[in-house]
């Protein structure tokens, strides 16, 4: 009976804070300097030391807003080798990248802000591959998460904000494309 009373005020506990916790599956652009690694092949035959990888992640907060917010949340490589000491390997913390998303009646507008974009000396990157990376971890969170949900697809748009003159052709990365399954089991993908 005691068990029952303690598992009893335990749940209404986490009733009563409103706060629900999901462990989900959280894509993010990391970087690989300080390894030896070889990530992702954006261009055939040119792959870059950065990769889009899965982690599992307790999220707290709005579906799918908080979910994307956090694509940018800091990461470090847990390692067994004594030289190894990268401190933080997101693309987006690294590279000063700003993320908001917003639910708008049935559609998710992701927007990356590249106002305080900074590539540091040790990436061997360019702005677009980052970018590319970046929106590649927000549509694998996002399809990952909505894969075995029925019902209308969530359309996501990605764009770019805080570009400048020099840098204004950057906005051709951004992206539309539909998650989940619809009504038929059908995967509901990319838009035109």
């Amino acid at each position: 009976m005691l068990a029952k009373v303690a598992a009893w005020v335990l749940a209404s506990a986490g009733l009563a804070s409103g706060v629900t916790v999901e462990v989900v599956q959280l894509y993010q652009p990391l970087s690989l300097h300080g390894t030896d690694g070889v990530g992702e092949d954006l261009e055939a035959g040119d792959p870059v030391q950065a990769v889009v990888m899965s982690r599992p992640y307790a999220l707290a907060g709005a579906i799918p807003e908080d979910l994307v917010k956090a694509v940018a949340s800091p990461h470090r490589i847990g390692t067994n080798a004594d030289g190894y000491g990268v401190e933080e390997v997101n693309l987006f913390i690294l590279c000063k990248i700003g993320l908001t998303a917003e639910l708008r009646q049935s559609r998710l507008r992701v927007r990356l802000d590249v106002s305080s974009f900074v590539l540091p000396e040790e990436l061997d990157m360019t702005i677009r591959q980052v970018l590319t990376l970046s929106i590649l971890a927000i549509e694998r969170t996002l399809e990952d998460y909505f894969r075995s949900i029925p019902g209308e697809p969530l359309e996501v748009s990605v764009g770019l904000k805080g570009t400048t003159r020099g840098n204004e052709s950057l906005k051709d990365v951004a992206r539309r494309f539909k998650v989940g399954r619809l009504n038929d089991g059908e995967e509901a993908g990319e838009s035109p």
